[in-house]
């Protein structure tokens, strides 16, 4: 397969995989880097591949097919960003743009061996569920944390990797996978959110985030 096509199926997966709105041609556009135009002409190729259904100027979504590709390629992602966790040093904000170009490089064969290796793991560094080979994946139950209300407490079960300097920032402020907060409120006049984060010692803090940071975290919902 067309790695291009890996991408873009990839891309339109991941928009709407913590969400519900579907993807326009605009936005994906955006995700990719790519000209508006580039992007139309891509996804009408998809279309006539049966990968997508659109119509034009409208939502991009992905066929039965275009979905079973999609997990795929969001497998391979994950496995190889867990491994050069796992394996190799990297940090949870370094392996995205690599594994983006082992993703297309890697085996079936070998990927598997490195599913073995790794213990079959359910979860990338970031959160984001590992599909199975068969293509099944569980998704934990959670909730954007900018969209959850007053006094919502979980675990931070997902935590976006599209922007790197945003994962050093959380490193810092000691926000990682599995630490537990409650979420007090939002400062007056449109402020910062206010969180309140058990550390691993028990001891809890307050601290403020932006919407920004906001928008990046999900705690668990049930």
């Amino acid at each position: 397969m067309n790695s291009v096509v890996e991408d873009y199926v990839k891309a339109i997966y991941g928009h709407t995989e913590w969400q519900q709105d579907p993807i326009t041609p605009s936005e994906l556009a955006a995700r990719l880097g790519l000209a508006a135009s580039s992007v139309t002409e891509m996804v009408k190729k998809l279309a006539r591949a049966g990968l997508v259904t659109h119509v034009p100027y409208g939502a991009v979504t992905l066929t039965a097919e275009g979905t079973a590709l999609a997990l795929r390629m969001v497998r391979r992602h994950r496995l190889i960003e867990t491994w050069l966790v796992d394996h190799f040093g990297y940090a949870w904000d370094e392996v995205h743009d690599e594994a983006e170009v082992l993703e297309h490089a890697l085996s079936d064969r070998l990927l598997e061996a490195i599913a073995e290796r790794l213990g079959q793991p359910l979860r990338d560094p970031h959160g984001d569920p590992i599909p199975a080979a068969d293509g099944s994946i569980d998704r934990p139950p959670a909730v954007l944390l900018l969209d959850a209300a007053d006094g919502s407490a979980g675990a931070v079960v997902r935590i976006s990797d599209r922007d790197p300097s945003l994962l050093r920032y959380l490193t810092a402020a000691d926000i990682t996978l599995d630490a537990h907060m409650t979420v007090v409120g939002r400062r007056p006049f449109g402020g910062a959110l206010a969180v309140r984060l058990d550390g691993a010692d028990g001891a809890a803090r307050e601290l403020d985030l932006g919407a920004e940071a906001a928008a990046s975290i999900w705690i668990s919902s049930a």
